[in-house]
């Protein structure tokens, strides 16, 4: 094969760590898929802390943050939540991934960190706020894409059918008597519904309580 490129690596990083599991990426089996020494790896990689960072940089970097167009920050705020949900969906492994690296080391997300809260700033938030709602907004979206895909990871279709009849048979097993609203919603709990309303209640909710926040500074 021809020059092992850092980007080669971190994409096949990504596809077992989606298929496999994150415990499944080490530098000996990445070796092996991509038929080099290890010694090869660790001229872009000197550990598996730097794979990650890295790993981390590429799932985030196509995602292009808008630049500040005069629109009203709420709306610049909900189209940057979107995007980023959207990009991170496209990896089961991505919450994983950017809950065991040190995400200031990670330039795209340092962009997306940054103008997140320029939009904080402009909704009238001060400093300490500004970097509170910008960390609970980017955790949200994060947990918000996880939830529909985590499941899958490691698993056929099939499996992950029958974990979730497994988990919804489970609630609907419960006494109603003491636990009536569980059993009733035992579908929904385990996460049939539509994943765009799961998407977009989750973002809203967030949004809603920050805008209602900023109204109240005003």
């Amino acid at each position: 094969m021809g020059k092992l490129s850092a980007e080669a690596i971190v994409e096949r990083a990504l596809e077992i760590g989606d298929g496999e599991g994150l415990e499944a990426v080490t530098i000996r089996r990445l070796a092996t898929d991509l038929g080099v020494t290890p010694m090869a790896l660790y001229w872009h990689f000197k550990n598996k802390e730097q794979l990650l960072t890295g790993m981390a940089d590429h799932l985030i970097a196509g995602f292009a943050v808008a630049p500040d167009d005069g629109r009203p920050w709420l709306d610049q705020l909900r189209e940057l939540t979107q995007g980023l949900i959207r990009t991170l969906r496209r990896y089961p492994c991505a919450k994983t991934v950017l809950e065991q690296i040190d995400q200031t080391q990670v330039p795209s997300f340092l962009v997306v960190w940054d103008h997140t809260l320029g939009l904080a700033r402009a909704a009238g938030f001060d400093v300490e706020e500004s970097c509170l709602i910008t960390k609970y907004i980017l955790q949200s979206a994060i947990a918000i894409a996880d939830a529909p895909v985590h499941l899958r990871t490691g698993r056929t279709p099939e499996q992950v059918k029958e974990v979730l009849r497994v988990k919804r048979l489970g609630l609907q097993s419960l006494p109603a008597d003491r636990y009536p609203h569980l059993v009733e919603m035992a579908a929904p709990m385990v996460g049939d519904m539509d994943p765009a309303l799961y998407d977009s209640f989750g973002m809203e909710l967030i949004l809603a309580g920050i805008e209602a926040l900023a109204r109240a500074k005003a």
